[in-house]
């Protein structure tokens, strides 16, 4: 057959094709399309928090924080730090008595062994919350407890009495 100028592009579209349809025929077949992204399921916290409360000093802009700390995993957990929304600032502090008398010093962290548990109380470790507006009795104030992994347990900690232990 004869070429001729209108069955030129015709020609060069069949040949492209004969180049082309071997290199397609050993493609892979596509991945199937995935629809919904994988769940991935939220990391429980390996601290449980029991009992936080907060007492209320009258007139005060300060405020302690008591609090059980259970370690439900077999991993040591340590605490580096504790937020609270309603506190300019909020820090772990431990009271010790020195030659008789009662001390309040900073404490950098907590460390919760392996299914152990510690007591936040009072005259002992708690959390000292500074810049606070005036509380009242029953009031819940937010805590963040923020762990060295990374992970942040919230708390509702409820303000009891000045008289409360």
């Amino acid at each position: 057959m004869p070429t001729t100028a209108a069955s030129l592009p015709r020609l060069i579209a069949l040949a492209a094709l004969a180049v082309t349809a071997p290199v397609l025929a050993q493609r892979p077949a596509a991945a199937p399309k995935v629809t919904q992204p994988a769940q991935v399921p939220a990391l429980s916290s390996p601290l449980v928090v029991e009992g936080a409360w907060v007492r209320a000093l009258p007139g005060a802009s300060v405020g302690a924080a008591y609090m059980t700390l259970r370690n439900v995993s077999s991993h040591p957990v340590t605490v580096l730090a504790i937020e609270s929304p309603l506190a300019a600032q909020a820090m772990i502090h431990e009271t010790k008595v020195e030659n008789g008398q009662s001390r309040m010093r900073p404490h950098e962290e907590v460390l919760v062994d392996a299914g152990q548990s510690v007591k936040l109380a009072p005259g002992g470790l708690h959390v000292m919350l500074h810049g606070l507006p005036p509380l009242s009795v029953g009031q819940s104030v937010p805590l963040t407890i923020i762990l060295e992994d990374g992970r942040k347990v919230q708390v509702a900690a409820t303000v009891r009495p000045l008289t409360a232990r």
